[in-house]
């Protein structure tokens, strides 16, 4: 039996829930989750609605061009529909780090992400040798700033040959370039610790040992132009104290940062995220 996701929003009004319940009736859906929020403050509607399709003759690109024409043109909608079946292809970028490489690969490997990863791209050659253990195509394209013009070109090419749906930045450090971002608008999911930005700099986590801090945390957004501002996806802390040493530190804030994206990757492989005037709106 086939499954859809819908995915809406849209100015808050009058008859939406019914007008959207009562076209999966007339596809001949059977409604197996469905949940919404209005954002009071800027008047807008949100909807993710999962559905079966008891018909086993759908035609999804036909159920498409109904729906447009009979709700999403008279709401307004910016809307997506998805076959739960079918599984967004992810890009992995990597420098040198691999906690979250492994972490990642590993989740794969056991069937924790509904997704494909067709392609491994780095601008070192240190990490090779993991991807061919996990049996995932390497590219490395060198990335500088006298090189960064090709760099892009190699990178956008590789992308729309393996068709990616989705990037994920795991420890890639390096800037992303503009028209990357623009071509994989809210597609490109990065992770960094959350000291930012009382503690920028190289080694953030000795500037917070020295200041005492007494909690550590990792943040997963989505990547814009404004470095490290885009929509968050996914956070998580945990507590440190006198007694933790920097290694402690590190250690703990490498366990958030896999454990962070992996969580990201998850909610935005299986479309429960909605991105609005910078910030997300995340479907349980």
């Amino acid at each position: 039996m086939q499954k859809i996701i819908i995915l809406i929003h849209c100015e808050d009004q009058k008859g939406i829930i019914a007008a959207v319940t009562d076209f999966i009736v007339r596809v001949e859906g059977n409604i197996i989750y469905i949940d919404q929020h209005v954002d009071v403050e800027q008047n807008v509607f949100f909807m993710r609605l999962e559905c079966e399709l008891t018909n086993k003759n759908s035609n999804l690109e036909a159920i498409k061009k109904v729906f447009e024409i009979s709700l999403a043109t008279d709401f307004k909608m910016s809307w997506e529909i998805h076959t739960k079946e079918q599984k967004p292809k992810m890009a992995l970028f990597v420098s040198k780090y691999d906690h979250c490489l492994f972490d990642i690969l590993g989740r794969y490997s056991a069937g924790e992400f509904n997704m494909e990863i067709p392609l491994i791209v780095s601008n070192h050659e240190d990490l090779r040798s993991v991807a061919e253990r996990f049996e995932i195509p390497f590219y490395c394209i060198p990335f500088t700033k006298e090189n960064k013009e090709e760099g892009e070109k190699q990178q956008i090419e590789i992308l729309q040959k393996f068709e990616i749906d989705f990037i994920v930045l795991a420890r890639y450090m390096q800037i992303i370039t503009p028209s990357l971002i623009s071509l994989y608008e809210n597609k490109i999911i990065n992770i960094h610790h959350s000291f930012l930005p009382a503690f920028p700099g190289a080694k953030p986590y000795h500037s917070a040992f020295k200041r005492g801090v007494k909690i550590i945390g990792a943040t997963s957004h989505y990547v814009t132009n404004e470095l490290d501002e885009g929509p968050i996806i996914e956070q998580d802390i945990t507590r440190v104290s006198h007694v933790n040493s920097i290694d402690d530190f590190i250690m703990k804030g490498r366990d958030l940062e896999r454990i962070v994206l992996a969580r990201a990757i998850k909610l935005h492989a299986e479309r429960k995220t909605m991105v609005y005037n910078n910030k997300t709106v995340v479907f349980s």
